[in-house]
């Protein structure tokens, strides 16, 4: 199905700001958009808007299938060779070096676009599974994308770029590329009107009082010396009449993030604005930004420093952080050469619409037989949300959480030419299946937590999706 070849590319620059491309591209057939933003620096410079896939790849537990745009279907046991299969057909495998050309050019060059949900972990490692699937979301879907629109949120620029990752010849690009003009452009001159949301009472998989009994729990699990620290979550659910895109929208709104994401197929959707990478590559370098310690903004200005000045001299969260760098530096060394692993920054604070967060960064560089499926299989899930050792931790989370995660903390994220991939941490994010909507929060347990505050940790990080949702706080 791929090429050997070096993709014939078109471009075509367009003069539409970036939230009337989103309401135009996220209307089209299975939209893949991975949106960054103003104000977050080189994190958030780009925004990739796609849609009508050439195929589809899906997995759930051993089992894989493909779809191509043709109509064609195949299926099999192995999903992660299969995958690492069609990223080496299509040479998103390969370690150049993207910027060697034009270093202020966009990352992705066509590619596959999609997640790796949490459940895929019981195929990566030997994990219990006490809780029944209750999601129609597959554990993996990856789309191939060989058309986007290129947004440059630094400058505003917009382009549409057309790629031949299958081979069809320059012509073939060229009139995919006209029919992308056309379409943006009647979409922009006609938007179609977006529905408006209503949702029945959001109820949550654990009472108050159980949660803070899986809490106690966690930290008998911690006294005992099974694990350092867990990350504990609960799901929150409604019912009613959902419109995706309206939601993706207003949650970018109210809730801007450097790593968003919206992806809709069937009556599926995922809805995320989500502050934190999993990993990035650029040819052999891969970065991963652990976030930990969490306080919501605030009401002033004097508040909302003091609120800062407090996370950054915590010690808890301080603790928390470090705790979770070196289980990232441990899974990067699993991939990286040797003595290229550095922490870049220990405990930086960043700050978003809802709450203030510590971030680090690790840095490597990866060795030359590695490609992008062996990252995803030494580094997947992230251990900012899992804990540590992440075996042990999995395993507690397996027994105290009461459904399985689905996408929530997976990864987000796109595999490109160039050795080039991005991915997102799957927090603050929204799952809609048919006329369900749930988002899942949580924070990382260690030895000093307080069940109660580590509770209402979890309702100020679920305020921004809560607000789009209900139009109520956190509480």
């Amino acid at each position: 199905m791929g090429t050997t070849q070096e993709p014939t590319s078109v471009r075509i620059p367009l003069d539409l700001p970036v939230d009337r491309l989103t309401a135009a591209v996220g209307c089209w057939p299975e939209p893949a958009i991975l949106a960054g933003g103003a104000g977050f620096g080189e994190a958030g410079r780009w925004s990739v808007l796609s849609a009508y896939p050439r195929l589809v790849f899906e997995s759930i537990g051993p089992r894989w299938s493909i779809r191509t745009d043709a109509g064609h279907f195949m299926s099999g046991d192995g999903p992660m060779a299969r995958l690492d299969t069609l990223a080496r057909e299509f040479r998103l495998a390969e370690p150049a070096d993207p910027f060697a050309d034009d270093p202020d050019a966009c990352p992705f060059r066509g590619g596959l676009i999609g997640f790796f949900g949490y459940d895929l972990a019981p195929a990566l490692e030997r994990l219990p599974r006490k809780a029944a699937r209750d999601s129609k979301l597959p554990d993996v879907r990856m789309a191939l994308h060989d058309t986007a629109v290129l947004v440059d949120e630094r400058t505003g620029a917009a382009a549409i770029h057309a790629w031949d990752l299958l081979g069809e010849g320059r012509t073939e690009v060229e009139r995919r590329a006209r029919f992308w003009r056309r379409a943006i452009k009647d979409a922009a001159a006609s938007p179609r009107p977006l529905g408006t949301t209503q949702l029945g009472s959001l109820t949550s998989n654990f009472t108050r009082d159980e949660y803070l009994t899986a809490l106690r729990r966690t930290l008998d699990y911690i006294e005992a010396g099974d694990v350092f620290q867990i990350n504990l979550s609960q799901r929150f659910s409604a019912h009613g009449k959902i419109d995706p895109l309206e939601l993706f929208l207003r949650l970018r709104r109210e809730s801007p993030a450097p790593f968003s994401a919206f992806l809709r197929w069937r009556d599926l959707a995922v809805v995320s604005a989500s502050p934190e990478w999993f990993y990035q590559t650029r040819g052999d370098w891969i970065a991963t930004r652990p976030i930990k310690g969490t306080r919501p903004r605030g009401a002033t200005p004097e508040e909302d420093d003091a609120l800062a000045a407090e996370l950054q001299s915590s010690a808890k969260d301080r603790a928390e952080l470090t705790m979770i760098v070196d289980l990232e530096r441990n899974d990067l060394g699993r991939v990286c050469q040797f003595g290229s692993v550095q922490v870049v920054e220990a405990m930086k604070l960043e700050t978003y619409a809802q709450v203030h967060h510590l971030v680090a960064t690790v840095e490597g560089r990866l060795r030359p037989d590695v490609g992008p499926i062996d990252v995803v299989r030494a580094t997947f899930p992230g251990g900012s949300i899992t804990g540590a050792p992440k075996i042990r931790a999995m395993e507690i989370i397996d027994e105290l959480e009461p459904t399985r995660r689905s996408l929530y903390t997976g990864a987000i994220g796109y595999l490109s030419r160039g050795g080039t991939s991005g991915f997102n941490i799957a927090i603050r994010t929204a799952l809609v299946e048919g006329d369900r909507v749930s988002y899942q929060v949580g924070g990382g347990i260690v030895a000093d937590s307080v069940p109660e505050a580590e509770y209402e940790e979890t309702l100020h990080k679920g305020r921004g999706i809560r607000r789009v949702l209900t139009g109520e706080d956190a509480r």
